[in-house]
């Protein structure tokens, strides 16, 4: 049993306690408010620090992706579409950036293929502590990835084949779907073979996990007008350049949520041209579902927090911008059931500040905690 006593505390959940407290029992909260008492309890006194739910980094590739970016085992590159391939299959849970990660107080990761094929394959929802990826894996899969733009365009086009360019990518991604719905309609006739590929194909169709799709500048009009055809949900991932095109984001169907970033990555022209993590403010007033992502290992963990600060730099209110590291991609990804805020029998993932986190520059982690397991404390 564990007790965090007399902490600033942003639940994610509509509250913030000023000098509150978490009992925390069986890896869960089981009680959220002031002036709780527990006996027999280890007890972490939290006077002057802050709390908020365990960082949810909604896009990433940590212990798929060595941490020098040569070995990319989340990068089935053999041929434009790889729906049949599982990101689960290939993540190393002794990566070192398990623990960067939960240094920086990312407690939960969903963990995707890269973004070399117009599909690449299933993402699957991964907890930063546990003895093996079974135990790790909160949710698999929890969406279905999709690339757009430059990287399939730079991984096919210099072997001259299919897609060499914007065009041929959104004909892969149509041929693709159309496939999985002719698919569909064989199997309700027993006319069909048994396809791994398509049935994973079938479960963006019928609407059980989201398409969620690396794509950048006016790609994201592409992604919205196949999105549309189809009435099939996705999420828009990187979304650099969004505030070019608000009004047909907040009014896309079936978006689920913008997972913008990351920034600070080198800035090349074209679709990587436009940082505009700003964006991010008027989506949110618009009642698009945002969130902020690593992309790791490409880019430090601690930078999520460094990101945030940068909405909040730009005149983000701080608490919806908590909101936007755990709670959001908590939702957009789908496992808000056990994660993203500090309430009554959710998971005990949180991570204690020294500082407030994305408003003062030098916050640091003081300790993060998994299942209710202090998994890092910067005393030892």
């Amino acid at each position: 049993m564990l007790v965090i006593k007399n902490a600033r505390i942003y639940t994610s959940a509509g509250i913030v306690y000023e000098k509150g407290d978490i009992l925390i029992e069986n890896g869960k909260i089981t009680d959220v408010g002031e002036s709780l008492s527990c006996e027999q309890a280890e007890v972490i006194d939290c006077s002057g620090l802050v709390v908020i739910p365990g960082i949810v980094d909604a896009h990433s590739h940590i212990g798929g992706f060595g941490m020098d970016m040569t070995d990319q085992d989340l990068n089935e590159m053999t041929k434009n579409i790889t729906p049949e391939v599982e990101a689960i299959y290939s993540i190393d849970t002794k990566s070192p950036m398990f623990q960067r990660v939960i240094k920086a107080g990312i407690t939960t990761s969903a963990i995707a293929p890269g973004s070399g094929n117009v599909i690449g394959g299933l993402v699957c929802a991964v907890k930063s502590h546990g003895k093996n990826i079974k135990e790790m894996c909160i949710k698999n899969p929890i969406a279905l990835k999709a690339a757009l733009g430059g990287n399939p365009k730079g991984v096919y086009g210099k072997r001259n084949q299919l897609p060499m360019t914007r065009m041929g990518i959104a004909s892969v991604l149509r041929d693709t779907l159309i496939k999985g719905r002719e698919y569909m309609k064989k199997k309700e006739k027993g006319e069909a073979a048994f396809d791994v590929g398509l049935e994973h194909v079938c479960k963006v169709l019928k609407k059980e996990i989201p398409l969620k799709v690396h794509c950048e500048q006016f790609d994201m009009l592409t992604t919205i007008r196949i999105a549309e055809e189809f009435d099939i949900e996705f999420t828009l991932d990187h979304a650099w350049g969004a505030s070019d095109f608000y009004d047909d984001i907040a009014e896309a169907k079936n978006l689920k949520g913008v997972i913008y970033g990351p920034v600070g990555v080198l800035l090349l022209p074209g679709e990587c041209g436009k940082i505009d993590i700003y964006s991010l403010i008027e989506l949110d007033k618009r009642g698009v579902p945002c969130a902020i992502m690593t992309d790791g290992p490409i880019c430090n963990p601690d930078l999520i927090i460094v990101q945030a600060g940068e909405v909040v730099r730009f005149g983000g209110d701080i608490e919806r911008v908590i909101n936007m590291l755990t709670i959001n991609p908590a939702k957009i990804i789908g496992v808000d059931d056990r994660v993203g805020s500090i309430e009554k029998g959710k998971d005990a993932d949180l991570v204690i500040f020294e500082g407030m986190p994305a408003l003062d520059t030098d916050a640091r982690v003081r300790y993060t905690i998994i299942n209710g397991n202090i998994v890092y404390s910067v005393d030892n």
